[in-house]
């Protein structure tokens, strides 16, 4: 009698990689690119609309150039996964044979012994020789294949999002206050993403958290700097 196997399902962070890694990017570039506009253009001028205009700017310009940007990166790595599909399907075509002992040999390497790694191979070629090829030979799985479409609108709206932050803050706090409110929250909000990133994503929280709230401090620090020296100059 056949044994049963019950399914048994799990859930691992690798299959939210893509969308993920394009969110949180553009989340941090959001809240960190106009953060840095606002305390800069504050620190030069006091006039309000001026610094919800260069915010808006920033904020609009950013999330197009996020999701450009994105988009071109992940249609080459498209493009490359679908090179080599093609490769590998000319190949299971004019060299099954080959292929078939390629195959062998990557699951030997594995650990099985040479009849059951021929076995394994002959039976997985047989159920989708070109899935199993590209998933063990290159490393390339539907759950992980480049989507370029997806991750240009992830981080687009991502970045909307987290620039859309700081323009609030400069908003309700006091024209006199921006610099300092908008630097405030925004040191606190990286670091609430950066927490949240690195749980998902099951890296060390504190490590993640004290690494970007450093380098928006130092970001802001720099634009902060640099529109006092032009405001000192132009008054």
């Amino acid at each position: 009698m056949a044994r049963q196997f019950k399914p048994h399902s799990e859930r691992h962070r690798n299959a939210h990689v893509g969308w993920l890694r394009a969110a949180v990017l553009g989340a941090n570039d959001g809240i960190l690119s106009v953060s840095s506009i606002v305390v800069g253009v504050a620190s030069a001028s006091s006039d309000h609309k001026h610094v919800m205009l260069a915010g808006i700017a920033g904020l609009t310009a950013g999330a197009m150039s996020m999701a450009a940007g994105e988009y071109v990166s992940v249609s080459s790595q498209a493009d490359t996964e679908a090179a080599d599909r093609r490769r590998e399907e000319e190949e299971l075509s004019t060299s099954p044979e080959s292929e078939l002992d390629e195959l062998t040999q990557i699951y030997m390497r594995r650990g099985l012994d040479a009849p059951l790694a021929r076995q394994v191979a002959e039976q997985l070629t047989e159920k989708d020789a070109i899935t199993t090829h590209l998933r063990d030979e290159l490393g390339i799985t539907e759950e992980l294949a480049a989507r370029p479409l997806q991750a240009a609108m992830a981080s687009a709206a991502s970045f909307a999002v987290g620039a859309a932050f700081p323009l609030v803050i400069a908003l309700l706090v006091p024209t006199r206050w921006t610099t300092i409110g908008v630097a405030a929250t925004t040191l606190v909000a990286l670091a609430v993403l950066g927490s949240l990133s690195a749980s998902v994503g099951g890296a060390p929280v504190a490590k993640a958290a004290s690494r970007v709230v450093f380098w928006g401090a130092v970001a802001m620090a720099v634009t902060s700097a640099i529109g006092w020296l032009f405001g000192v100059s132009v008054g």
